[in-house]
């Protein structure tokens, strides 16, 4: 059953037409083929048209879609021979954050992701994506690992953030973030980030501090959540809407302030109605900036990275 967002009502209409329509077929002898053929161009034009004129708002409910792709499963269809690593070897595992060695279009890599979880059971076992102190010393070790065989490292980030509990301040979240922050800093292998859902605040820059960071193209990418800003801002969560359209967190906005590279396309109506075309598009633009990697001394990899990441600080000010 197709999960439909607000702004998709006039979509949602159509759909719900055409549903009547096959059942009125299955029922009995009329043949409404060719009416089902003209709702479907009807639904997609209204897609097309929809989608063409996203506020931040509606792309932060599309990066938030239930049934968009997660880290699992564009783990599942990219990376070939996955071996899972687990455990932070210092407190627990923390399902948050996926991790493991595998091959990736020829080339043997690290793999970190945030999960979210599919479902009711999958959302509290993954907890909806945000990570614990354990998730992000696990990512550290990971880094530290395709350092010392040199494997070149993808990250896939999807999160609202980092898991604001008091268990997890007191293991030192503030702390944990900081240093797999510094890991992927210190790194001299090539490593690449992809925006894939939701990219929220420190949470999320732990795992995309890379040589390159892609974002899909109805993902956003922010310091923290409308909701969150509008609480600070104006004490008032019910403004989110407003925050969004002020807080620069669209893929296009940050293409052109430069804190991505590149902005991977999705299918007509988001990443959710076609899984499999969204995973093969990030494949491609993954493995097109490890291209561009290649052959580039260890040494320069990790300064560019360090420049990379004090330019945009310098260009915001400016």
């Amino acid at each position: 059953m197709r999960t439909f967002l607000e702004f998709e009502k006039p979509v949602a209409d159509v759909f719900g037409k055409i549903e009547d329509l096959r059942t009125l077929g299955n029922d009995s002898a009329v043949d409404g083929s060719d009416e089902i053929a003209k709702l479907k161009d009807k639904a997609e034009k209204a897609l097309a048209e929809i989608y063409s004129k996203l506020t931040p708002w509606q792309k932060t409910a599309v990066a938030r879609h239930p049934d968009r792709p997660h880290g699992s499963h564009y783990i599942h269809q990219l990376i070939e021979d996955y071996s899972p690593l687990a455990g932070d070897r210092s407190f627990a595992e923390d399902a948050a954050v996926l991790a493991g060695l595998g091959r990736f279009r020829g080339r043997s890599v690290a793999v970190l992701a945030n999960e979210r979880g599919a479902d009711t059971e999958g959302r509290i076992k993954h907890n909806f994506g945000m990570a614990r102190p354990e998730g992000y010393r696990k990512a550290k070790r990971i880094m530290q690992l395709a350092e010392r065989f040199r494997l070149p490292v993808i990250t896939l980030i999807d999160t609202a953030g980092a898991y604001p509990g008091i268990g997890a301040e007191e293991r030192g979240q503030a702390e944990a973030i900081a240093r797999s922050t510094e890991q992927a800093l210190m790194l001299t292998v090539p490593s690449v980030a992809v925006i894939i859902g939701e990219g929220g605040s420190g949470g999320a820059l732990a795992l995309a501090t890379a040589n390159r960071v892609l974002m899909l193209e109805h993902a956003v990418y922010s310091v923290i959540t409308p909701e969150g800003a509008a609480s600070i801002l104006w004490r008032d969560s019910t403004r989110a809407q407003e925050a969004a359209a002020n807080m620069k967190i669209t893929a296009s906005d940050l293409l052109k302030l430069g804190v991505i590279e590149e902005i991977v396309p999705e299918p007509l109506g988001g990443a959710h109605r076609d899984m499999d075309s969204a995973i093969q598009s990030a494949g491609a633009a993954i493995e097109r900036a490890l291209a561009e990697l290649d052959g580039t001394d260890p040494a320069a990899l990790k300064s560019a990275r360090a420049a990379r990441f004090l330019a945009i600080g310098r260009t915001l000010e400016a």
